[in-house]
């Protein structure tokens, strides 16, 4: 049976806005976008709604293990004390079952539309909740150890977590360039570039990052020293941190740079001189959460950089939920138009999980997911809009 839905904009992402469109779907497939008054829709059944149609929404960047510390983190507090306390309670007997708060996380994502994400996992135990979802996963097995010495056994220690995930889609990453090694780091780069994986890490999420990169200094040394760990090793490279580290990895990696809260336009300069295949994920609500403080997209909008979208987890987010991120970045940056920002929530993301063949845009042969977006002021998001999955 072909449906047929009708919107005041069809947005489908790679052309051009279609007022009063109509899209026909099968089965989850995309036969056609008609103009408004095509003749051919003369004796169909049109689902005329309200609002703007556009793909199914690509989440690059969450940690869908965490989904049971929802509401156990404090907001505003920093990204070092809100480490602390991750570790804190990831330490005590959770007060819920892991593996429901996973599924009521993947739930609510497909729910608010999302048919792809790129997830942090530090252990094996998402991996049942993947197998189930109808939500693609490409997992981040995610490795610390900042200690030179250990660096050996944990990359064989997350080389065999990455056998485990199979036959799901894997890498094995670093978390962060203040929590991985330059051992650890290369290790993983020639990793990455033999299996020809993906590869994201947290960026400049804290100025604290930038601190101890270029003088060795400010309250990352208090973190380690209450974790007991001697860096005496290590030495200020007179740089930001990921001026530090991209020269590490391969020239032709692909790299998704998560957070980028303090990334400067200097560190843009550089990125864009290195070269390398980078795409920029933000996490907006995260961020408000953990810094009180957005990054500064301005600067990323005239450099022709592939940027994406993420919620990070329940424990720096109230909800799963794209559309949430976009709202929360249009209301903070006015000038934004949801045709660009569209494609920061859809083809962008699939683009860099690879996965743009049958996602991310509306187009004839894919099966992207279908979402209407409702309480729009034209093409224009308002707070009080929201997202229904329609297939």
């Amino acid at each position: 049976m072909v449906n047929y839905y009708s919107a005041d904009y069809i947005l489908p992402v790679t052309g051009s806005p279609v007022k009063n469109g109509t899209i026909a779907v099968k089965k989850g497939s995309i036969l056609e976008i008609y103009e408004e008054n095509s003749p051919a829709l003369a004796d169909k059944q049109v689902q005329r709604l309200q609002g703007v149609i556009v793909p199914g929404f690509v989440n690059c960047h969450c940690h869908l293990e965490l989904s049971w510390l929802h509401n156990k983190t404090p907001k505003g507090s920093g990204l070092i004390p809100f480490i602390k306390e991750v570790v804190k309670t990831r330490r005590k007997p959770p007060e819920e079952d892991p593996a429901e708060a996973m599924e009521r996380a993947d739930r609510m994502m497909y729910k608010n539309g999302i048919v792809a994400v790129g997830d942090i996992s530090n252990v094996i135990d998402s991996k049942a909740v993947k197998q189930k979802s109808p939500i693609y996963y490409h997992t981040f097995v995610e490795l610390i150890g900042f200690e030179p010495d250990r660096a050996k056994d944990i990359f064989r220690a997350g080389a065999d977590l990455f056998e485990e995930f199979k036959p799901l889609k894997a890498s094995v990453v670093p978390h962060a360039p203040y929590s991985v090694s330059r051992r650890l780091f290369r290790f993983m780069s020639k990793f990455c570039w033999e299996t020809g994986s993906l590869l994201s890490i947290h960026n400049q999420e804290s100025e604290e990052e930038n601190k101890l990169f270029r003088y060795k200094s400010g309250d990352f040394l208090d973190f380690y020293r209450d974790l007991n760990i001697d860096i005496s090793f290590f030495k200020a490279q007179a740089r930001n941190s990921v001026q530090s580290f991209i020269p590490l990895l391969p020239e032709k990696q692909k790299l998704l740079l998560v957070h980028n809260t303090y990334t400067s336009l200097k560190d843009i300069y550089f990125i864009k001189r290195s070269e390398r295949e980078v795409t920029f994920c933000f996490c907006p609500n995260a961020n408000l959460h953990i810094e009180k403080r957005l990054p500064k997209i301005e600067m990323f909008l005239h450099n022709d950089f592939n940027l994406t979208l993420g919620t990070d987890s329940l424990a720096s987010n109230d909800n799963l939920c794209i559309l949430s991120e976009l709202k929360t970045l249009h209301a903070a940056f006015p000038s934004l138009e949801l045709t660009e920002t569209i494609k920061w929530a859809t083809i962008n993301g699939a683009r860099f999980l690879e996965v743009d063949e049958n996602l991310g845009s509306l187009e004839k042969g894919k099966k992207p997911g279908l979402n209407l977006i409702t309480k729009m002021n034209g093409l224009s998001l308002t707070p009080e809009s929201e997202v229904t999955k329609l297939v």
